[in-house]
């Protein structure tokens, strides 16, 4: 029997569904199966069932409506209330290890919530999690409004373990008063976080007081500026403004509001990374001040223009690059004032489209949940999935108990450095930034960083000459000289590659602005292949929405050879299980078994021989097609005996143009996260970037490399080991 966890609040606008979904990716990283149910719906809004199935892919049963609670409630037939509340929860709770029903929430009007949360509490024997946002109470006094919550609930009275979660927690409850400013940067907070030198303080104040009052703190959730930033879209709706330019107004935030009547110099101050800039219509040097900021680097969030007033196309004309770069414009009938004021009281709850803000807010509270809660909920005996979700959280563990030096050779693209600062901040690996430290820092301040003292910044042109003498050694035979060495290491990837060959780093990735042939030739020239393999392939991690699938090869080996298809597919499959990806090998065709011939399918056949017996260990089957090797249903048609069909978690194409096209058509259609390319076969790890990446693509890749590091040093250390 699954366990029911009623989410309830302790006061209004507390985040009730932001804690529901943390707690669900919190659950899920751990591979448990969670189910979300909001068993009656709000009068308001009704918006976590779309949150929840944007953000955790899960389809909850339609709730009971607030209409039919209300009428049952006012002929007090609280029972039969329960009973329909009770069914929907079944149907949420099947196959599942855990429920999260979320309680309901206290809106005008409305004098019943706590009464129907009691009832629920009761009917499906659930625990208690009550969510609270202290604002302006300190530790104490919010302790005890929680307190005065669980005993309303009659929880503490019978003895149950009731637990909690503070929300938009702000810094400043208790401890010795430091400056705002200081604050801001450190932890991100809002205007009100002020009082102690960093957030562990408050957090510890709070603990301390709940497990007074005998209740569990679940988290302590700091409030964040960065997570309640809307987009520029969501402003636009909120203050009914007209779009002039729609720009990238879809994906901005605005994280700063600025509004500007004064002179260009002192408006200049204004003109932040992330700020939205409020100004009359009819202020055209404004407009062209924060156009010229735009285009020398500075990323505003966009431009209000107030007044009812629209600039002269002549003037647009001037700020067309800023536009095309894609700052939104926006005109809005109101005064300046008024705008302003409109958007710093606009609703912060996350709208049902902003698939961003969602997984960021997901990990952010299931990053501050409690472990030793979550493990509570595990079953020793039951076989985990691995879901997108737990893969990249294992991914950042497993990164950061050994932190690996990966080099960067592209150390002044914009991505990059930003990927550098975000895998620094998240204490992933060491990043070698390689490029001039002024172009660095320049590119890094046109973003609004501040790139931290753990990310190194090395200029390849003044430690190139020392790579001369080992790059002639190593090449000597394939008649490298001097001369030509030095003309080889004005190449930055060729300088990391020799970083990594003399081991100064651990793992190389590149590729954001060069061909995958440029970063991968140094490596296989320098680094060369694993000894006893000869090819060098590569595997995508394709994120599914319940569990993550291992293409491989999608991107390196164009036709290979029965053997070489076997190479791929020991490869791909030790790579699924060094990622915690149980290996269970398809090798696909376009015929399942003997079903169909051909010199395609008897390639697939023979490579299948060829893996089967250098690795009896793996369960490996082919020919299978696609829906044979993923779909259970048709396994049983077309493969019965398959202990591989039905339930393939790495599949292998037989081409290149296979691979490529699948993998993408899934990525694209399906909306699905792909990490990779990573390569495989190499001495030591090598990625290659889409030149198309987001920053997010660069920092997983990193984060694949330093794993693959980490694997490398092992292996070396047990074969020396053994000599």
């Amino acid at each position: 029997m699954p366990t029911t966890v009623l989410v309830a609040p302790a006061g209004r606008r507390v985040g009730l569904t932001t804690a529901c979904l943390g707690m669900i990716r919190a659950l899920d990283r751990k591979g448990l199966r969670v189910a979300f149910v909001k068993p009656i719906a709000n009068r308001e809004m009704n918006q976590s069932m779309d949150l929840v199935a944007l953000g955790a892919h899960l389809t909850p049963p339609p709730s009971i409506s607030i209409q039919v609670a209300e009428e049952l409630l006012a002929a007090g037939d609280d029972q039969t209330l329960m009973e329909h509340v009770v069914e929907v929860a079944a149907k949420a709770a099947e196959g599942a290890d855990v429920v999260i029903a979320e309680g309901m929430n206290p809106e005008s009007g409305m004098v019943h919530a706590t009464r129907v949360n009691e009832l629920m509490l009761k009917a499906l024997d659930a625990e208690l999690v009550l969510v609270a946002a202290p604002r302006s109470q300190d530790p104490v006094e919010t302790a005890n409004l929680l307190a005065i919550a669980a005993r309303g609930y009659g929880a503490l009275s019978e003895g149950r373990q009731v637990g909690c979660i503070l929300n938009r927690v702000c810094i400043g409850a208790a401890g010795t008063p430091v400056e705002v400013e200081t604050i801001g940067q450190a932890q991100g907070g809002c205007a009100d976080c002020q009082g102690i030198t960093s957030f562990a303080e408050t957090e510890a104040a709070h603990r301390a007081a709940l497990l007074v009052e005998k209740i569990r703190p679940l988290a302590i959730v700091p409030c964040s500026i960065d997570l309640a930033a809307p987009r520029v879209l969501d402003v636009a709706l909120a203050i009914k403004a007209r779009v002039l330019k729609i720009g990238d107004a879809r994906t901005r935030r605005v994280r700063d509001v600025g509004v500007c009547a004064a002179m260009v110099p002192n408006a200049l101050r204004a003109m932040r990374p992330g700020a939205l800039i409020i100004t009359p219509g009819d202020r055209n040097d404004i407009l062209l001040a924060a156009a010229l900021s735009v285009q020398s680097g500075t990323p505003l969030a966009g431009v209000v223009l107030t007044g009812g007033i629209e600039p002269d196309p002549r003037v647009l004309g001037l700020c067309r690059k800023a536009f095309d770069g894609g700052l939104p414009l926006l005109a809005a009938n109101e005064s300046s004032y008024r705008v302003a004021t409109s958007v710093a009281s606009m609703n912060t709850e996350i709208p049902a489209d902003d698939p961003d803000r969602v997984e960021r807010t997901m990990n952010f509270v299931a990053d501050r949940i409690d472990l030793g809660w979550v493990k509570g909920f595990e079953h020793p005996a039951r076989v985990l999935r691995l879901s997108p979700p737990a893969f990249r959280h294992r991914l950042v563990e497993a990164a950061r108990a050994d932190m690996q030096r990966i080099v960067l050779p592209e150390g002044t693209e914009p991505r990059t450095v930003a990927a550098a600062s975000i895998v620094a901040a998240r204490g992933i690996a060491h990043c070698v930034l390689l490029g001039n430290p002024d172009e660095v820092h320049d590119v890094a301040t046109k973003q609004g960083l501040t790139l931290p003292s753990s990310v190194e910044i090395i200029d390849p042109v003044e430690v190139a000459p020392q790579y001369v003498g080992p790059l002639v050694e190593r090449r000597k035979a394939k008649g490298m000289t001097i001369e030509r060495a030095e003309i080889e290491l004005q190449d930055s990837i060729m300088v990391g590659t020799m970083m990594l060959a003399l081991n100064e780093a651990d793992g190389l990735v590149s590729g954001a602005i060069h061909s995958t042939a440029h970063t991968i030739r140094p490596a296989l020239q320098i680094i060369k292949t694993v000894p006893g393999c000869n090819l060098v392939s590569s595997v995508f991690f394709m994120c599914l929405p319940d569990q993550v699938l291992v293409f491989g090869d999608c991107a390196v080996v164009p036709n290979p050879s029965p053997e070489e298809l076997a190479d791929i597919a020991i490869q791909s499959a030790d790579s699924g299980i060094a990622f915690g990806i149980p290996a269970r090998v398809a090798m696909l065709s376009y015929s399942t078994g003997v079903s169909g011939a051909g010199e395609d399918v008897e390639k697939v056949a023979a490579a299948t021989a060829i893996a089967q017996r250098l690795r009896p260990d793996l369960a490996i089957d082919g020919p299978l097609q696609y829906d044979a090797a993923v779909m259970p249903d048709v396994a049983r048609l077309k493969a019965p005996k398959s202990k591989v069909a039905g339930q393939a978690t790495v599949l292998i194409f037989p081409d290149l143009n296979t691979g490529n096209v699948t993998y993408k058509a899934v990525q694209r259609s399906a909306n699905v996260v792909s990490m990779g390319p990573m390569l495989q076969g190499l001495a030591k790890p090598v990625n290659d970037l889409s030149r198309g990446c987001l920053i997010e693509d660069i920092v997983f890749t990193i984060n694949l490399t330093a794993i693959q590091a980490q694997q490398a040093r092992r292996k070396h250390a047990d074969a020396a080991m053994t000599k």
